[in-house]
């Protein structure tokens, strides 16, 4: 009897150590992403023959991103990426487009094994409004900016997640004074592999 009552002592002391155990992060990992994001001033309107419009927002378009992860320990982590982020207009005779590319670094706190915040910067390089066709225009050109990113992440798995963030930026035209805002949303999803 004492036997089993020892036996059984020691599985649950061991059950209870195994259980306490964090499943292993993995350190470094990589990411890609896409996403869509509203808002910014309006820097040009396609006209199309049905009578449609659409505008060219500073702030508007869908993004492709791949970048790293950097898990620093259980709540904190680090994102560097490079994206593609364009707003494009395209019919038969012609498009708009403006198009960018952000370079970004983040700090991650994981409220949970789902939920985490971050904040950091995004540099972003080559910003050109161009058109083509019957939307041919004078191609714009804007500086490089530094702006800054707040983004919630929620993880579906460890592989899957959406996020949802703002992004504070603006614009200075290259070349002539003017500025152009393009603080807006965003909503992504990622894929960590």
């Amino acid at each position: 009897m004492k036997k089993n009552l020892l036996c059984l002592a020691i599985l649950a002391a061991t059950s209870s150590v195994q259980a306490q155990v964090a499943v292993p992060v993995k350190t470094v990992s990589g990411f890609v992403g896409i996403g869509a994001s509203a808002g910014g001033d309006k820097l040009a309107t396609a006209f199309y023959t049905d009578g449609d419009s659409a505008n060219i927002k500073a702030g508007g378009g869908v993004s492709f991103t791949g970048g790293l992860n950097f898990r620093i320990n259980e709540q904190f982590s680090a994102q560097t990426s490079v994206t593609f982020h364009v707003d494009d207009q395209t019919a038969s005779n012609g498009s708009l487009k403006f198009q960018r590319f952000p370079i970004e670094a983040l700090a991650f706190y994981h409220i949970n094994q789902q939920w985490k915040i971050g904040t950091g910067l995004r540099y972003v390089t080559g910003a050109k409004l161009s058109g083509s066709g019957v939307a041919d225009i004078r191609d714009t050109k804007f500086d490089n900016a530094l702006s800054s990113v707040v983004e919630g992440e929620y993880m579906f798995s460890p592989q899957l997640s959406v996020k949802v963030r703002y992004v504070n930026e603006k614009f200075e035209l290259k070349h002539r004074s003017g500025e152009v805002k393009a603080n807006h949303v965003g909503v992504s999803g990622n894929f960590y592999f």
